[in-house]
């Protein structure tokens, strides 16, 4: 029988806090959102608030499969998640398609950061937080793409870079083999 480290412990806490907290922001978001593209991104939050509470679950779950014990009260949630607090009150949907974003890469960063060590103890609970974080990733890039625009990110000095250094590697923007 394998039973995790405090050391799992720790990384898989720190991965549901920032869940439980994710799922709660992108309520309070939800409640407050007002804006054009309102109904389509107040159902889109729904789905990440969904997928958020969803995780959480796999990864306490995952905690206690391996004899670990999970901490999802408030006051810890609070206290340790690495997400900013998002804002009071009525949001645009423009800014809260940025706040969301941004809240969904700060949990994915956090299950980059501890995904080594938790690799090292168990792959098998490194596997669980692939899921989460390709489906993250995923909502992530989706929900940003709505306040992207072609013409701007042209202009903008990262995607210049980003396009330079894949011209020098003989790619295109998109990463395929330049023809």
């Amino acid at each position: 029988m394998f039973q995790g480290s405090e050391k799992l412990r720790d990384s898989m806490q720190k991965v549901l806090v920032d869940l439980i907290e994710l799922h709660v922001q992108g309520k309070q978001a939800h409640w407050n959102l007002l804006g054009s593209n309102f109904r389509d991104l107040h159902l889109q939050l729904d789905e990440i608030v969904d997928a958020a509470r969803g995780f959480s679950d796999e990864v306490a779950e995952r905690m206690r499969a391996v004899y670990l014990v999970p901490d999802g009260r408030t006051s810890t949630v609070t206290k340790t998640t690495a997400l900013p607090e998002f804002p009071e009150g009525p949001v645009e949907t423009t800014a809260v398609v940025d706040l969301i974003v941004e809240r969904m890469y700060a949990a994915t960063e956090t299950m980059r950061t501890v995904h080594d060590d938790i690799d090292d103890e168990d792959p098998t609970t490194a596997d669980v937080l692939h899921s989460i974080l390709e489906r993250l990733e995923q909502l992530a890039w989706m929900t940003g793409a709505e306040n992207r625009h072609p013409a701007a990110d042209a202009k903008s000095k990262a995607t210049r870079e980003r396009d330079e250094k894949a011209e020098e590697a003989g790619l295109d923007r998109v990463g395929a083999i330049a023809n």
